[in-house]
């Protein structure tokens, strides 16, 4: 069985202070906040969290036709 990587790429938009709270636990970790972001988000691809997919399912489901749009 042949597994293939495929990287991709994802702009996020953090206010300030996201922004340097993910600068000041990468740099604790001594990862570029890049790397930080993709483990967490590795991370969380096998962990079923409800109190985020509720609000996550609300805000997608509020912005539908905006993303409709931009599609």
């Amino acid at each position: 069985m042949c597994s293939r990587f495929v990287e991709a790429s994802i702009s996020l938009q953090l206010s300030d202070e996201d922004a340097a709270a993910l600068r000041a636990r990468a740099a604790l970790l001594r990862l570029e906040p890049e790397q930080l972001a993709a483990a967490v988000l590795h991370g969380q691809r096998y962990q079923h969290d409800p109190a985020f997919e509720a609000p996550a399912r609300r805000i997608v489901e509020k912005n539908r036709e905006l993303y409709s749009r931009l599609a």
